[in-house]
């Protein structure tokens, strides 16, 4: 597991904290700059023009957001009516066709002139719910205040569709206030139609470089640090080391607790009140943080639909107090798929450990079959282990990647078979299970499933080694390989004389970094789901100490790799249903589920007895698939256990900003009706971070005078908020023929609630 050097623990890490300008060896391109709001240039337009200048193309006031409070999309097949937003946009083929329909029936009360005259104007206005900008053009952003009828025109544009076409008033909105006073006062109408921030009314915003430029690319701000968010997937974990699933279809997630407990979690967010896996009193942990023992590994057979067999990893103590790392075999009950058999447990292999250090404790199975398992070297510092150390002695199997095949037995009686073309299977001075050396502690390996498309990647197996004090790496794991550790780390010698006497022929790690840019690396996974496209290919990973969030692209000409900082969005980029912008500073590992979406895993206090640990979803806010193309129907499981529904703990970002101290009051205004322009949440303030005090901890202690260290168990608890989704508006037609199309009226008469609160208030006075 990670080495921490702990200097504090703090419960939330957030988007607001001020992150340090780092000096990288490797700088990723950047990938494209969509818009962001920065939520504090409402009343300082000058203050915005110079930011914008600073950042030339980074952030700007606002990002792309469709009606449904979701990320645009590109649609499957390009749209026929709407066509200028075929690309990239907010509808689908069937809203299309919706929006076709009802321009038609508009086109129906007009006469020849009035279709040369208005149609284009008319198509235009319907058309701008389809605009990757809908949310703002519509005032959608904020939950609290109603939805425009009409979206936000440009001042000159409206005034010429009011001068041709001021009749068709009453054709495009339902609302009587607009129908009655505007159909004859142009200034007025258009006054009403004006948007806060003319950077988005239209036609302007198709005309904005900067917002244009980048649509749809990965959201950026000014550090070029590429925006995410997240979604609170389950909270009160210890530990939690691990995610994975069985690739069965049942689409649950088996959640890994450090102590030794794995739960069992639906689809539907709920959680199984009996746990999956019960061997606490097997596994060796304790509650002084940092401590790296424990349940540490998981994977399920690659038929284990048919066999219903999966593969634990974890550290334990024999009877001679002699402490060991077990890999073992088990299933599950016949009578219930969400139990595991605990008298079925057959034991594949165990492995003495020197020191309680370095424990690693990966296990995942190849596109191969096999199963590898991941060691470290053995503990204490600089593997001072025989000659060369651990790591390089092939003899040895700590400090390796080893490779081995569960369905059969040797015939020297082991309870598994070695791949017959493992690379030193003829070297009699190497064990035959060893499939690359050289590593120091990899912690959290993971198995790329390949371009969704072109399947180019699949296999690649990535890595994240732990450095001793100098650097931290990201390795791909290659047969035969030698890692060179302990004559390197990272791209540097670590033994000297072992890194200039020998041909070691090592393998350089894809990426290194300095103790600068964090201390204990989170190995993660490549990114291969179907939600957030733009990630596609990224390598996304960690640091444990400091909270870091990173990711690696490929340069497919150079087959080098580059690097990105993740920043989890502002509370403006992240304004979406179910989004939170924190999350617990320390990251303990990544994860995806069955459909290749992509997770980590996070405490505020890393023992393994404390129940602050919680897990993430990371979700990409500038771009999402298109609606209905990443559902998909889990085959159903029975349970004989309770569920215990998800009761989120974070406030997410819309709770933040409709907290009365983070938002700005709405401008009175003489003419208060239901589509007078308003202060939208792209223009609420940023939350202001608070750090919740920090406790300062001290590193586990030697095994001679160790004291007893209780682990915290405080429960923050949370509001779960149901968030309502909005429609795009349809504004009833006047009465022509009975297949033409009605809905209720959008937009609520403010002025009639104004007078009846006004004669409630003179009642109680009087």
């Amino acid at each position: 597991m990670n080495e921490p050097h702990y200097e504090e623990v703090q419960d939330f890490y957030t988007s607001d904290l001020k992150k340090p300008k780092l000096k990288e060896l490797n700088a990723w391109p950047q990938t494209g700059k969509s818009s962001s709001s920065s939520g504090v240039c409402f009343s300082c337009p000058h203050v915005c023009i110079c930011l914008s200048l600073l950042c030339l193309t980074g952030t700007l006031l606002g990002h792309p957001q469709c009606l449904d409070y979701g990320p645009p999309f590109q649609p499957p097949l390009p749209l026929e009516f709407c066509s200028t937003y075929e690309n990239f946009g907010c509808c689908d083929q069937e809203r299309d066709n919706s929006i076709a329909a009802k321009y038609w029936d508009i086109m129906d009360y007009m006469d020849p002139q009035g279709h040369k005259l208005c149609g284009t104007y008319i198509k235009d206005i319907l058309c701008q719910e389809c605009s990757p900008y809908a949310a703002h053009l519509y005032d959608a952003e904020n939950p609290r205040t109603p939805l425009r009828s009409l979206p936000g025109l440009c001042f000159d544009y409206c005034s010429e569709f009011h001068l041709n076409c001021y009749s068709a008033i009453r054709l495009l909105t339902g609302d009587k206030h607009i129908q009655e006073c505007c159909e004859t006062n142009r200034t007025h109408f258009c006054h009403l139609l004006q948007l806060q921030d003319e950077d988005y009314c239209f036609p302007q915003v198709l005309q904005n470089s900067a917002l244009s430029r980048r649509l749809g690319s990965a959201l950026e701000e000014c550090g070029a640090c590429v925006q995410l968010c997240l979604a609170e997937v389950a909270n009160g974990l210890r530990n939690p080391v691990l995610m994975a699933h069985a690739a069965d279809q049942t689409h649950r997630a088996f959640v890994a607790e450090q102590l030794g407990l794995v739960w069992v979690y639906l689809p539907d967010g709920s959680r199984l009140e009996e746990p999956f896996l019960v061997i606490q009193r097997m596994v060796l942990a304790t509650p002084w943080l940092g401590d790296e023992r424990g349940f540490l590994g998981m994977a399920f057979h690659p038929k284990h639909k048919d066999n219903g067999k999966f593969y634990i990893y974890y550290s334990y103590m024999d009877k001679n107090r002699v402490e060991k790392i077990r890999i073992s075999e088990l299933k599950v009950l016949a009578s219930d798929a969400n139990k595991a058999d605990p008298h079925s447990e057959r034991y594949l292999l165990e492995l003495e450990e020197p020191a309680a250090n370095r424990n690693s404790g990966q296990l995942l199975f190849g596109v191969d079959g096999y199963l590898y398992v991941f060691t470290g070297d053995g503990g204490k510092a600089g593997d001072p282990f025989g000659k060369f150390g651990n790591a390089q002695n092939k003899s040895t199997l700590l400090g390796k990647v080893l490779r081995i095949d569960v369905d059969g037995r040797r015939p020297d009686g082991k309870p598994y078979r070695i791949p017959p073309d493992n690379p030193f299977v003829a070297d009699p001075k190497a064990r035959p299970e060893v499939y690359a050396y050289g590593v120091r502690n990899m912690w959290r390996c993971a198995v790329d499933r390949g371009d969704p498309v072109t399947k180019k990647g699949r296999g690649r197996i990535f890595c994240g080694d732990v450095g001793q004090n100098r650097f931290e790496e990201i390795d791909l794991v290659f047969k035969g390989g030698n890692y060179g550790w302990r004559a390197k780390e990272g791209f540097e010698c670590y033994d000297t004389k072992l890194c200039h006497n020998s041909s070691l022929d090592d393998i350089l790690p894809i990426f290194a970094y300095g103790r600068s840019v964090g201390k204990s690396v989170t190995g993660g996974f490549v990114y291969r789901g179907c939600e957030s496209p733009n990630l596609n290919g990224l390598y996304i990973f960690g640091d444990f100490m400091n909270g870091r969030l990173m990711a690696l692209q490929e340069d497919e000409k150079t087959n080098k790799w580059k690097k990105q900082d993740i920043c989890i969005g502002s509370t403006t980029a992240c304004a979406f249903p179910g989004m939170i912008s924190s999350y617990s500073k320390f990251i303990i590992s990544f994860a995806e589920d069955e459909a290749g979406e992509l997770y980590f895993m996070s405490t505020s206090y890393p023992s393994a007895y404390a129940p602050h640990g919680s897990l993430y979803k990371l979700i990409d806010p500038a771009r999402r698939a298109p609606p209905g193309k990443c559902k998909y129907k889990p085959v159903p499981v029975k349970t004989k256990s309770k569920r215990i529904p998800f009761v989120p703990r974070a406030k997410t970002v819309l709770e933040l900003l409709n907290e009365p101290s983070t938002t700005k009051p709405p401008k009175k205004s003489s003419t208060l009706t239901a589509a007078t322009p308003r202060v939208s949440s792209k223009k609420a303030k940023k939350t202001q971070s608070t750090k919740i005090k920090a406790s300062t901890v001290k590193t586990a202690p030697s095994d001679k005078g160790r004291q007893r260290v209780k682990a915290e168990a405080k429960y923050h608890k949370g509001k779960k908020v149901a968030h309502n989704s909005r429609t795009a508006p349809e504004p009833p037609l006047p009465k022509k023929s009975s297949h033409l199309a009605r809905t209720k009226e959008v937009l609520p008469k403010k002025a009639a609630l104004v007078k009846g609160k006004r004669e409630k208030r003179r009642k109680k006075q009087l």
